[in-house]
């Protein structure tokens, strides 16, 4: 019977992350150690090792799938003289990757103090990968953002926030076009 690889919980808090990429493909073969994925939370992103050993069968979560739960199955493993037949019994439905959540965010506290800023002394600004990718991507300028994680540091909902109440952005016309003629 194939073996789950499931979503890991890299941190006591954790209930879901994103599969940001698979090191391995369907048919490796894998040792105990191998580094099989990567995994993003909205604090890091960190490799997934392999704690089995033999033949990855089937991919069920697809690289950059997002909002997957801990402890979902994200791959089967194919044990020594398994075949590819073996997974046909699998039965258990895959997570729904990308699938729209259905969960409310928790109301904020009624007297929430204010977020430090999350710019350190140094110039630096203190945000998650997660939340600077989505920023970059986003076109979005992280020093004005209050972040609201520890010490004000810049974290996934911040971004999100900020894209919810950002205006569109207007297209910029040269100075010159501004110029009466």
């Amino acid at each position: 019977m194939p073996i789950e690889i499931l979503m890991p919980a890299l941190s006591p808090t954790m209930t879901e992350g994103n599969l940001a990429k698979w090191l391995k493909k369907e048919g490796d073969e894998v040792h105990s150690g191998d580094v099989l994925a990567e995994i993003e939370t909205d604090k890091a992103t960190m490799e997934v090792e392999a704690v089995d050993e033999g033949r990855i069968g089937r991919i069920l979560v697809p690289e950059g799938a997002q909002g997957i739960k801990v402890n979902a199955p994200i791959a089967l493993l194919l044990g020594e003289g398994e075949d590819a037949s073996a997974l046909a019994n699998f039965t258990e439905a895959p997570a729904q990757p990308g699938a729209p959540r259905q969960e409310s965010p928790p109301p904020p506290p009624a007297a929430a103090p204010e977020p430090a800023p999350a710019e350190g002394g140094n110039g630096r600004i203190f945000a998650s990968p997660l939340a600077r990718r989505m920023a970059q991507q986003a076109g979005l300028d992280l020093r004005t953002i209050r972040g609201s994680g520890p010490q004000g540091r810049i974290v996934k909902v911040d971004i999100e926030a900020a894209l919810s109440t950002a205006p569109a952005p207007h297209p910029v016309r040269p100075w010159s076009a501004q110029l009466p003629k």
